[in-house]
Order: C-alpha cells, then sequence, then structure tokens
C-alpha cells in the first residue's frame, strides 16, 4: 500500500468516526401532541413548554414535538392519532380534549398517553380507575363539569331572583 492511500484511508476513517458516534447515541425523545385547534392553543402550549423545560427538556434542543391539529374536525382524530404512531413517538399528550384522548387510547396500547380533561376520565372510559389507572393512559382531570353544576347551585341559592349571571371574563 502506498504512504499516500494508506493516509487517505485513515483520513477517511476519522472523517466518519464522529457519524459512527453521533448514530449509537440515543435519539432525541419525540413528544406527539394531538390537539383540538392550533387557534387560541398558544397559552396552553407556553405552559406546556414551560412545564416541559422545567424538567430539563427544551424543543429543539433535547426533545421534539410533533403537533397535529383536527381544526375541529373529529373526524381526522385517528388518522392523526396514527400518523403520530407511525413517526415514533414517545408519548403522546391530549389537552382538554376528551375525543383526542379517546383516539390515542384506541390507536395504541404501547405508547403512553397523557391527558387532561374536565369529566371523570372512569366515567370516559379512559381509566379503569382514579387510584390505579392501569395501561398506558394517565392524566389529570379538573372535574369541572361537576364543579360548574355546583357552582350554579350555590348561586342559585344565593341570588334567588338573579336571572343572568356574567362571569369575570365575560365583559359587559
Amino acid at each position: 500500500m502506498r504512504r499516500r492511500d494508506f493516509i487517505k484511508a485513515v483520513a477517511g476513517s476519522a472523517m466518519t468516526w464522529p457519524l459512527a458516534a453521533r448514530s449509537q447515541q440515543p435519539a432525541m425523545p419525540v413528544v406527539g401532541f394531538l390537539g383540538v385547534s392550533s387557534v387560541g392553543a398558544q397559552p396552553y402550549l407556553a405552559a406546556f413548554r414551560q412545564g416541559l423545560s422545567e424538567t430539563g427538556y427544551v424543543e429543539g434542543q433535547n426533545v421534539l414535538i410533533e403537533y397535529r391539529w383536527i381544526e375541529d374536525q373529529h373526524n381526522r382524530l385517528p388518522d392523526l392519532a396514527a400518523d403520530l404512531i407511525s413517526h415514533h413517538v414517545n408519548v403522546i399528550v391530549t389537552l382538554f380534549t376528551t375525543p383526542a384522548a379517546r383516539a390515542a387510547k384506541a390507536a395504541t396500547s404501547t405508547i403512553p398517553i397523557v391527558f387532561s380533561v374536565g369529566d371523570d376520565p372512569v366515567k370516559l372510559g379512559l381509566v379503569s380507575s382514579l387510584s390505579q389507572p392501569g395501561g398506558n393512559v394517565t392524566g389529570i382531570n379538573f372535574f369541572s363539569s361537576e364543579v360548574t353544576a355546583k357552582r350554579m347551585g350555590l348561586l342559585h341559592e344565593l341570588l334567588p331572583k338573579a336571572s343572568r349571571i356574567l362571569s369575570a371574563g365575560a365583559g359587559v
């Protein structure tokens, strides 16, 4: 072997070492985000990203987020959930949308699903119990439908003659 060929071979293999080392590093985790509409979601996404950053994850640096929006076309949910799965996401997140959580649950029994809903997740069929959700689905609920009904009952007791009540954010 000629000296020049030997140097080319060593230089060529040295240039490929970083590529080989990089290919052996674990892949960046991917979060699948399945949402109803991108319109109006920005405050929730900001809070979601802040929560990720508080645990050491920064979008684009050490975690990727694949967004899928149904844009209020609920018939697209199964296809978009399947699309996230085909992109090998590590977890699927659905915020404030029971149909998206149900679609994700129907699409996979192995990828973890994290939801937030306003009603009882047991009643919705998302988990088997509150104390031990079981399976690959977990999340939080706000029981807002129960709380809202109780608030209206309390308001009716306090103001029995009121026919209209405006919330603080409703404007006049």
